[in-house]
């Protein structure tokens, strides 16, 4: 019987350096709130996706191609750009046929990490596009590394959440010998029936939700309300 690939779980982009990504899809995991607006943006139409780590780099970039640029710190959009992380930002009158250069604190790191350690392929995962991200997975047939962004590199539930969701997904068409991966699929079994809730106790909830952004974070578990494939390419996310 053919060997199945093989799949695991990064908690934090702390821990990538104990993982060899060559050769595998790394799913980039950023659930609240980067790749749930990266997968509202681009199935609202937008040409391409930018992330850049740095605030100068996401102006200047954006001046050049005049584009727009968003980016938040603490739940405020950053002086200097345009707009904010909010998935409710990007619908498709205002955001179609442009391009998004965004600034991001944990999701926007651990993309360019993965690229460095000579990930074969990087996309990006959360529950508005769960569907495609499991859907791509089982068809390429590849080794799969579950990147969660986590926060300022600490463990976070969402993340972790939405890696035990593709987990459960297409477990049967991979190898899992790992345990962060036992550990998210576990987590997403014993609170799939009601995640608003479990979501509601995790330390990134309460951080957001003080800033009034409930409605952002329960649009971010939503399963399948932006249902595309995010795929890095030539410096941008974009749809195949």
């Amino acid at each position: 019987m053919q060997n199945k690939p093989s799949l695991y779980t990064i908690l934090s982009p702390g821990l990538l350096n104990l993982y060899d990504v060559s050769d595998s899809i790394v799913v980039i995991i950023d659930v609240f709130r980067a790749t749930s607006t990266i997968a509202t943006a681009l199935y609202n139409g937008a040409e391409k996706v930018i992330p850049v780590s740095g605030v100068e780099d996401c102006i200047a970039i954006g001046s050049k191609l005049n584009a727009i640029t968003a980016g938040e710190r603490d739940g405020k959009v950053i002086e200097g750009l345009q707009h904010g992380n909010s998935p409710a930002e990007y619908y498709r009158e205002f955001i179609e046929g442009k391009t998004l250069v965004l600034t991001t604190t944990n999701g926007t790191k651990l993309l360019h990490m993965a690229l460095e350690n000579g990930a074969s392929e990087v996309i990006t995962g959360s529950f508005p596009n769960l569907s495609a991200v499991c859907g791509h997975l089982v068809q390429q047939g590849k080794n799969v590394i579950l990147g969660c962004s986590a926060w300022k590199n600490r463990f976070n539930m969402e993340d972790t959440l939405f890696a035990g969701a593709v987990i459960e997904s297409i477990k049967e068409h991979f190898t899992i010998q790992c345990d962060s991966s036992l550990m998210a699929e576990d987590m997403y079994h014993l609170h799939k029936r009601d995640l608003y809730s479990f979501v509601q106790r995790t330390s990134h909830w309460h951080r957001l939700a003080a800033y009034g952004l409930e409605k952002d974070l329960q649009y971010c578990i939503t399963a399948d309300v932006a249902n595309v494939l995010p795929v890095y390419k030539d410096g941008a996310l974009a749809l195949q």
